[in-house]
This record gives C-alpha cells, sequence and structure tokens, in this order.
C-alpha cells in the first residue's frame, strides 16, 4: 500500500474520484495504484503528481517519508516547482 499518497490525497482534501477526474484516470486505476495492487505508469504517474503538485518520480522511490507536518511539506514541494519555472 502506498500510504504515503493517502496522506497526501485526504491532506488536500481529495476523494478518490475527486483526484482520479483531475489526473483524467479512472477511479478504479487511482483505488488500485494507491492501494498497491496495481503499478503506476509513468504516464499516470505524471497525471497524478500534477494534481497533488508533488514530482512524479515519487511514485518510484523504494522508500517515500511523508513529514508529519503536511501542509508545510506541500508548501515546500509547490514552492521549489515555482522556482524552477
Amino acid at each position: 500500500m502506498r500510504d504515503w499518497l493517502l496522506e497526501i490525497r485526504k491532506s488536500k482534501d481529495l476523494t478518490q474520484e475527486q483526484l482520479a477526474n483531475k489526473a483524467g484516470i479512472a477511479r478504479t486505476t487511482y483505488s488500485m495504484i494507491e492501494t498497491g495492487e496495481r503499478g503506476v505508469t509513468v504516464e499516470n504517474a505524471k497525471r497524478i503528481a500534477k494534481v497533488l503538485n508533488l514530482k512524479w518520480t515519487i511514485f518510484f522511490e523504494e522508500n517515500v517519508h511523508v513529514p508529519c507536518n503536511m501542509s508545510r511539506y506541500l508548501e515546500a514541494q509547490k514552492t521549489h516547482q515555482l522556482r524552477r519555472r
């Protein structure tokens, strides 16, 4: 299970269906990715990451640690992405 993905989605106050719709993928596909029942393609990783304001490569890291202060983590991610533009 990708607990980190669940935590980030919930911190954004999104349901699986809302996130899937924003990412342009089926809710069942997203659900299986989140629960670890299905691997994620690069294309879907990019779509989901865009909705959550994350780097898409996070889906392919072996160990993902979600900070206790999720809002600070997400703000730092957003700031980092803005600087890169």
